[in-house]
């Protein structure tokens, strides 16, 4: 017996006053109601419908129990019309996590944006370089910088992004813009990340070149503001180093030998039954935004 079909079942007949009549409104066969009804009391251990040749009333504790079931029934569904508006329209609590410094830079000002626009949502933005399990933390939906590994995650790629080298025009000219990769070692590099290798590719071919630094540090903005005072050559992900490239204190070196540049994704638990609000996050960040640092 599924309860709610039989505590409706007997709200209908209660209010028709016959099992014929409540089975025309609700699309089911007399017989069919008759069963419903008969489980429901057989649950309940209590008759609820006095049942005559001519009529059906309500007995003292179906009087009673019909009062309840009432309110049950507008709780359901008021509860399935709240759900059903959450998917077609934005509203409740958007989680959204992203890395530090491109959640700093670029989906803030996506997120500031979706509030204005959607103002039944409340936002969250989460910065943080750490990769985290997004049902266990709560999190709607993350942006990731990079190839990613094989999950139950829905991916939905929105951008692009390169990895180059760059260094302050002041230090190319005192020592030379290198013109291939293997040219790196003679040069001062700052290394920002754990990585010791700088990848290239050359004829298709990956390279690895390993680079001694004579700054490391695991903040991009410290390895950049070094290069631009002229410390050295830094590999960073390009969004990290454009201000400094637009506003002419760096400069790109060794494009043509660049790996192939990283996708940008959003990824989020899954795409069966979307809601509205995490849809519409997506959708804003293809309207608004170039993510394409290629």
């Amino acid at each position: 017996m599924d309860r709610l079909d039989a505590m409706q079942a007997f709200v209908t007949v209660a209010d028709l006053k016959g099992f014929a009549p409540a089975a025309r409104r609700l699309g089911l066969s007399p017989s069919g109601v008759t069963r419903l009804v008969a489980a429901l009391e057989e649950h309940l251990g209590a008759r609820l419908l006095q049942r005559t040749t001519r009529q059906v009333s309500l007995t003292d504790v179906g009087t009673r129990y019909l009062e309840r079931v009432r309110a049950i029934l507008a709780d359901v569904e008021e509860a399935e019309n709240s759900a059903q508006q959450e998917r077609t329209r934005p509203s409740g609590r958007l989680v959204v996590s992203a890395p530090f410094g491109f959640g700093r830079l670029h989906v803030s000002p996506v997120m500031s944006a979706y509030l204005k626009r959607y103002p039944d949502v409340s936002g969250e933005l989460r910065l943080s370089d750490n990769i985290i399990n997004l049902v266990e933390d709560g999190v709607d939906l993350a942006v990731r910088i990079g190839h990613l590994a094989d999950s139950s995650l829905v991916v939905r790629q929105v951008g692009e992004m390169r990895r180059i080298v760059v260094a302050s025009p002041a230090y190319l000219k005192a020592h030379g813009e290198p013109k291939t990769p293997e040219a790196v070692v003679t040069h001062q590099s700052i290394r920002f990340g754990l990585s010791t290798d700088w990848s290239f590719v050359r004829d298709g071919r990956k390279l690895q070149v390993a680079v001694n630094p004579r700054f490391i540090s695991n903040s991009a903005d410290a390895a950049i503001q070094y290069a631009e005072q002229g410390g050295g050559l830094t590999r960073v992900l390009a969004y990290q180093a454009a201000e400094g490239v637009k506003r002419g204190r760096l400069k790109i070196v060794l494009a043509k030998f660049e790996e192939p540049a990283l996708p940008i994704h959003i990824v989020y638990p899954t795409s069966r039954l979307l809601s509205a609000k995490v849809r519409a996050f997506i959708d804003l960040v293809v309207e608004i935004t170039n993510w394409r640092f290629g």
